[in-house]
């Protein structure tokens, strides 16, 4: 498996993409970090995170489509599938290299967090009383980004198991951002109104159901410093799920 993580970590910066994704994740996260917090004249990191999760939709299939589509392009999978590493190794190689880049842009971004506590710092000196919040809250930061590794760890498993299904790198990175754009997006439903304000989806097992399968919503306890164990077992299924499948993807194919 080892083997097999050094050779995709040594891919995405041998190929630009591993450039683009780190440039594009960094540059993206500190304007939206500017915007949502200094412009906005708020300490809140709230509206920060979710709209990265809604960039995920595009940075994380630039991470993902290549995995096991260039593999099947470039005809190098027979070598792969008799390399002396097992299926499981040869998956979880590859969904390890994609989430270490992941987790080392995001990572990477929380310096954007910087400014708000020295600015929260400076206020805090010239203030003797105030009975507003002043500087970030670090247990929502923390729980916030707890979330977003856990959310990315997920969807770079769907994104890989994708991948393992096309040998077009381009079909690979259109479907997973059709697949996760319907997972982020699947929350504002129970939201949607009508002409006279009344909400289109009256059910309520409906409205249950999308709530309790919309990533977003349970996005939300981290959002507020509070340890959700439900959403943690949530996105760690989702992510062994996806990952198992590609397992068995390749097990079929192997012997197919």
């Amino acid at each position: 498996m080892f083997s097999i993580y050094k050779k995709e970590m040594r891919s995405y910066f041998i190929n630009p993409i591993g450039y683009v994704y780190l440039g594009v994740f960094l540059v993206f996260s500190a304007l939206l970090c500017c915007y949502t917090t200094v412009v906005a004249a708020s300490y809140s990191t709230t509206s920060y995170f979710r709209y990265l999760i809604f960039a995920f939709i595009i940075l994380i299939p630039i991470l993902t489509m290549r995995l096991f589509a260039e593999e099947r392009k470039l005809r190098t999978e027979q070598l792969l599938l008799t390399a002396p590493v097992t299926l499981t190794g040869i998956v979880m190689g590859k969904f390890l290299a994609a989430f270490t880049l992941y987790l080392g842009s995001v990572l990477l971004s929380c310096l954007n967090f910087i400014p708000l506590y020295v600015f929260g710092a400076a206020e805090r000196a010239g203030t003797q009383y105030s009975t507003t919040q002043i500087g970030p809250v670090t247990g929502q930061i923390v729980g916030s980004v707890f979330a977003v590794i856990l959310l990315g760890a997920a969807f770079i498993a769907i994104g890989t198991f994708i991948s393992a299904l096309t040998e077009n790198q381009l079909s690979a990175a259109v479907i997973t951002i059709g697949v996760i754009a319907a997972m982020v997006l699947l929350n504002l439903l129970n939201g949607l109104t009508d002409a006279d304000g009344q909400q289109i989806i009256s059910s309520y097992p409906i409205r249950f159901v999308i709530n309790w399968v919309s990533v977003l919503s349970r996005f939300s306890n981290f959002s507020y410093g509070i340890f959700d164990f439900g959403a943690l077992l949530y996105y760690l299924s989702i992510t062994f799920v996806f990952l198992f499948l590609t397992v068995r993807v390749y097990d079929k194919r192997r012997w197919g």
